[in-house]
């Protein structure tokens, strides 16, 4: 499968959700957790679905270390928040893929603490690849609706 390809299925998760964000956690070609907003169902301010899937995957696994996701994709609908992007340093995702940008989100009225992932995994001392802008309009439309 390609980006487009995962990056559907993250779509299709963020519609579960109380915002509409979605991510799912990928390696070798299999999804392994997926996970959606629900910091209104929660009363969770840190219930991300960025948040939701690496907290999943390290409670599934019992094993938590800073490179407990080396060799995991991080697909989510919108570019990860300071907090979301902090959290994937400290576990080593390998990859993040997402769609909206924090700017686009911005653009559009969406409120967003206006500091991209890329800053934050720079700041950070794991090597992680960033691929925005995949499905990035589909992934907005999201938010007009």
């Amino acid at each position: 499968m390609n980006h487009e390809s995962w990056m559907e299925i993250a779509l299709e998760e963020a519609k579960k959700g109380d915002l509409p964000y979605g991510a799912i956690l990928v390696k070798d070609n299999q999804i392994v957790m997926r996970g959606h907003n629900q910091t209104q169902t929660n009363s969770d301010v840190s219930a991300h679905a960025e948040i939701n899937v690496l907290r999943s995957f390290t409670m599934a696994v019992k094993h938590y270390s800073l490179d407990v996701l080396r060799g995991y994709t991080l697909y989510t609908t919108c570019e990860p928040c300071a907090m979301c992007a902090a959290v994937c340093v400290w576990s080593g995702v390998s990859e993040i893929v997402y769609g909206a940008s924090t700017k686009e989100l911005v653009e559009i009225g969406i409120e967003q603490i206006d500091i991209s992932c890329e800053t934050i995994v720079k700041q950070g001392f794991q090597n992680i690849k960033i691929t925005p802008g995949i499905l990035a309009s589909t992934c907005l439309e999201l938010f007009k609706n």
